[in-house]
């Protein structure tokens, strides 16, 4: 009997050998199992409508203006007296109280006879304080008129200071000179030139 049991313990594990080299029969592979088709993204949602405009409001009619106010009375003015005008300058004139002087040719020297009739001029003027004197120098007609102008004022200038030596205020004189612009005689004379180397004399209240 144990030889018969050691047989069979000899040969179970030789069958269980065979069955671990043939194996079990192999299963056919499986293909892996397709990927998921891609879901598509769900569409996004519309927007919403935009709203309604809102009615424009209905014009208002504007208040009506108030009334203006009337205006005040206009308050009655008196009046202005207009102001005086006032009275025009005095003018220098042509005195015939104060005769006029001569002088030689291209001088402005006084010569005694013409300082007699300034001796009178001064007197007069010392009498009459209230009077002012403009004295005039003038030339005839030969020279220019830059040096007759220059001569001339010479000439009223010699009065200027005659009188003042006699005591008239040089307050109340004053010379101009007008050279060869204001000739009393127009001949081509030398009794013509002698009348126009003058200094004449205008007075006039102050």
């Amino acid at each position: 009997m144990r030889p018969r049991l050691g047989s069979l313990a000899f040969i179970f594990p030789m069958l269980a050998i065979v069955l671990l080299l043939t194996g079990c029969p192999k299963r056919p592979l499986m293909p892996p199992p397709p990927a998921p088709a891609p879901v598509a993204a769900p569409a996004p949602a519309p927007p919403p409508p935009a709203p309604a405009p809102a009615p424009a409001p209905m014009p208002v009619a504007p208040a009506p203006a108030p009334a203006p106010a009337p205006a005040p009375a206009p308050v009655p003015v008196a009046p202005v007296a207009p102001a005086p005008t006032p009275a025009p300058p005095k003018e220098y004139a042509a005195n015939d109280n104060l005769k006029p002087i001569n002088f030689d040719f291209d001088k402005a020297v006084i010569r005694p006879g013409d300082a007699k009739t300034l001796d009178a001029s001064a007197d007069w003027l010392r009498r009459n304080s209230n009077n002012l004197l403009l004295i005039e120098g003038h030339c005839d007609e030969r020279g220019t008129i830059e040096y007759n102008l220059a001569l001339g004022e010479q000439r009223a200038r010699a009065v200027y200071d005659y009188l003042t030596n006699l005591g008239v205020p040089g307050t109340r004189l004053s010379t101009v000179s007008f050279g060869k612009e204001r000739p009393i005689c127009s001949e081509s004379s030398e009794a013509c030139r002698a009348r126009n180397r003058r200094d004449q004399f205008l007075t006039k209240e102050r």
